[in-house]
């Protein structure tokens, strides 16, 4: 059982390295200037990286799948916590630097609303990432895992999600509530922003999905399972990129809500990605680096909500878009740090409370 249910390194290192990558790109894209973004070459190069979310959802599809733990509850209880999380990380990012009168002017002139104040701060509180995309796709996933039982039919729901996403752009209701659960799901833009609407972004986390069933079939044979990794990635591209090309209106669509050609083509290069980061794996000898990021890739939930939640803060120190690309470079290493630091704090408290309850058990039996 132990080996059966062994971590794909490749997958560890690839999360770890997408908790370093987002603290870059989001230092990028929240104190860069638009010349540090997009006249520079570190700053193309950090937003490039920065439109590499699916392989992130591919390794969260693989092992959703491998997990030991395989409860439809189970992952319904994740997504409803994942999807509170996401509101207190909004309400963290946002709301506190308004009632501590913390924000730069020209954050909030930036948005243009004539709405009143109140449903403005609304708008932040609900706006969607990718935490948010987490969550409503573990509400759906679960079911998939727990009823369809062939790795080809996972796959094909996978690409017909791809297939109508287009079309169901801009779905919505007269009702606030059900509005705003359509405008995470197909993305309206009301009553928020959703930058990851599950159409089309949960098709990635399926196919990670597929080779998830897939290795269990072939009893987790990793050499099997990354060379049909990069079988698929090479047709994906195949695919995808004459449809991007000829037809990017419809099939990338600025990225976030892209067509099937667009999720075909991003998730073959993301595939080429994870293949390539598994070559990799063999010639890392660091321990202390894959320490570093093993202990990133345990900690992705939360580390993503304290590297957020600090740089979002800092608009009222360092100023909002107003940093040159040195400056940039600057402050990188210092959300790093006090990212991990406030991350090692939580571990500490964690484990204070996790040996207090445990006193106090013990109490209670000897008692």
């Amino acid at each position: 059982m132990e080996n059966q249910h062994k971590r794909i390194l490749a997958l560890d290192l690839i999360k770890g390295c997408s908790v370093i990558m987002m603290v870059i790109v989001h230092t990028l894209i929240i104190y860069g200037s638009r010349e540090a973004q997009a006249e520079t070459f570190f700053g193309n190069f950090i937003r490039f990286l920065g439109k590499a979310p699916g392989i992130f959802l591919i390794c969260m599809g693989i092992t959703f799948m491998t997990s030991r733990n395989q409860s439809l509850l189970s992952a319904i209880k994740r997504g409803g916590l994942l999807l509170l999380a996401a509101l207190l990380m909004n309400f963290m990012k946002f709301m506190i630097p308004v009632m501590f009168d913390f924000v730069p002017d020209n954050y909030m002139t930036k948005f243009q609303w004539d709405a009143p104040i109140e449903w403005q701060y609304l708008y932040l509180v609900l706006l969607g990432d990718i935490l948010h995309l987490a969550g409503m796709s573990l509400l759906f996933i679960g079911f998939i895992r727990t009823f369809v039982k062939n790795k080809f039919g996972i796959l094909a729901i996978g690409l017909a999600v791809a297939l109508v996403s287009r079309e169901l752009h801009g779905l919505y209701t007269d009702i606030p509530v059900v509005n705003y659960v359509l405008d995470l799901i197909f993305h309206n833009e009301f009553p928020a922003y959703v930058y990851f609407p599950v159409f089309p972004w949960i098709t990635f986390i399926i196919l990670g999905m597929f080779f998830g069933k897939w290795f269990i079939e072939v009893n987790y044979d990793q050499a099997f399972l990354f060379k049909k990794i990069f079988i698929a990635g090479i047709i994906f591209v195949v695919l995808g990129l004459p449809l991007v090309y000829y037809y990017p209106e419809y099939h990338y669509n600025d990225f976030y809500y892209m067509g099937l050609g667009g999720v075909l083509y991003s998730a073959g290069l993301v595939l080429l990605a994870l293949w390539l980061v598994y070559l990799l794996s063999f010639s890392i000898k660091q321990k202390a680096f894959v320490g570093i990021l093993n202990y990133c890739s345990r900690n992705l939930t939360s580390m993503y909500i304290i590297q957020w939640t600090l740089i979002s803060w800092g608009k009222g120190i360092f100023g909002f878009r107003e940093s040159g690309a040195v400056e940039v470079l600057l402050l990188i290493p210092l959300y790093m740090a006090l990212t991990f630091l406030v991350q090692k704090l939580l571990d500490e408290l964690i484990h204070i409370f996790k040996s207090k309850k445990d006193t106090v058990d013990l109490t209670k039996q000897t008692v």
